[in-house]
């Protein structure tokens, strides 16, 4: 155990001294840890016998997405968001049940041993898009501010909008559902994931908010402990609101979006250690991914497995998109950009593992083809984010300065 912390702290060590070169490159730190995983694991250098149970890398993924959530979220542009925020409601109104639908359409006739029920779990688990890997577009300067946002706060709101769809058709998979009390199901699920979602993330930073105002005033707050509230808070929204059956996901992205609310030019102080803190936490997550996940399941792709990957990351997700934002304003070149800038992530392996939970009778082969498509979407996002934003930032500025 100690020679594998020793490697896992080195790595980290010897990264962090070179990150900002990395992130400036075509690589990125998750592409960079997945494959180090891999190497280091038991189909390379076996220094990781990869023997992480689905509990541990759950609990692992969901911690880190919920900080990422509520940091990201925290440094959003509100104001730029209230006059942008036609561009992530049309995605998430109309272009994220759009990629469901032609998820579960795609997956229904690639794969035969899949029900449309069990069809429609795969499409859900990969409509969710992750915050974490869309963290190199959506602080890049290059890219036009409304973009940055607009995928900011999709990214932030999708996969809490994903999670009572997944568990319907979970429980429809199951034969737990009637078809008559299906639509009910889902809206009551909606409902409560969302506002026990909502409540609770605005609730308990409303009480932190306020508590740490007073207690700095009384003078009973150090500078060093004031960064582990915002770890903290970030944390107890998201575990608060899944121990009450609500969305964990849409608590962090809520409560961070009225944490910087409140805390104003202060935000970015704040809430710069608990961004290193993500940034380790993620990429631990991705090293355990490559060493663990990738290393298991090579032997099980297949090529049809291979073609809905990259289907998903294309047709399924960027046609949806584009139509949605029909009518915004919005360049053609933008709309590809927010098509292709959905990627897949720790969201869409937490879901995998709900799913292998319950015992969805495909839920294996599901798994499969959720692995792969994040590791394409892992390698494909990373590499392109750089020269796509710098591509997308000269021509918005040569269309402003035209103009």
């Amino acid at each position: 155990m100690y020679i594998e912390l020793a490697v896992l702290a080195l790595f980290v060590f010897f990264y962090s001294l070179v990150a900002g070169r990395v992130e400036r490159a075509a690589a990125s730190g998750p592409i960079v840890f997945v494959a180090a995983g891999f190497l280091m694991g038991p189909l390379g250098l076996a220094w990781f016998d990869g023997d992480v149970s689905n509990t541990e890398l759950r609990v692992l993924a969901d911690l880190t997405l919920a900080l990422i959530l509520f940091i990201d979220a925290a440094n959003a542009d509100l104001g730029v968001l209230k006059r942008q925020f036609r561009i992530p409601s049309r995605m998430l109104l109309f272009g994220l049940p759009c990629v469901i639908f032609l998820g579960t359409i795609t997956a229904a006739l690639l794969f035969d041993n899949l029900t449309l029920f069990e069809a429609a779990i795969l499409g859900t688990m990969l409509a969710a898009t992750d915050a974490a890997l869309g963290k190199g577009v959506v602080t890049n300067k290059a890219v036009p501010t409304q973009i940055r946002e607009g995928l900011n706060i999709e990214s932030g709101l999708n996969d809490g909008l994903c999670v009572p769809i997944l568990f319907v058709f979970i429980a429809l998979a199951l034969g737990s559902g009637t078809e008559g009390g299906s639509s009910m199901l889902a809206l009551k699920l909606v409902f409560q994931e969302l506002g026990i979602g909502l409540v609770v993330g605005l609730g308990l930073t409303a009480v932190g908010t306020w508590a740490l105002r007073w207690c700095g005033d009384k003078g009973w707050v150090t500078e060093i402990w004031k960064q582990v509230t915002v770890v903290a808070l970030a944390i107890a929204c998201f575990s608060v609101a899944q121990s009450l059956h609500g969305s964990g996901y849409i608590a962090a992205f809520t409560g961070g979006l009225y944490f910087g609310f409140k805390a104003k030019e202060a935000t970015h102080r704040l809430v710069l250690a608990s961004e290193g803190t993500g940034e380790t936490l993620a990429l631990m997550t991705w090293m355990l991914f490559g060493a663990a996940v990738i290393g298991q399941s090579v032997q099980y792709f297949t090529w049809e497995m291979l073609v809905y990957a990259l289907l998903s990351l294309t047709v399924i997700r960027m046609l949806p998109v584009f139509l949605s934002l029909t009518g915004t304003g919005e360049s053609t070149e933008s709309k590809l950009f927010l098509g292709w800038f959905g990627p897949r992530g720790l969201a869409s392996i937490v879901f995998a593992i709900i799913v292998l939970n319950e015992n969805v009778p495909g839920g294996e082969f599901i798994a499969m083809v959720v692995v792969l498509t994040v590791f394409f979407s892992l390698v494909a996002h990373g590499v392109s984010a750089n020269p796509l934003a710098k591509i997308l930032g000269q021509k918005e500025g040569k269309k402003e300065e035209s103009a």
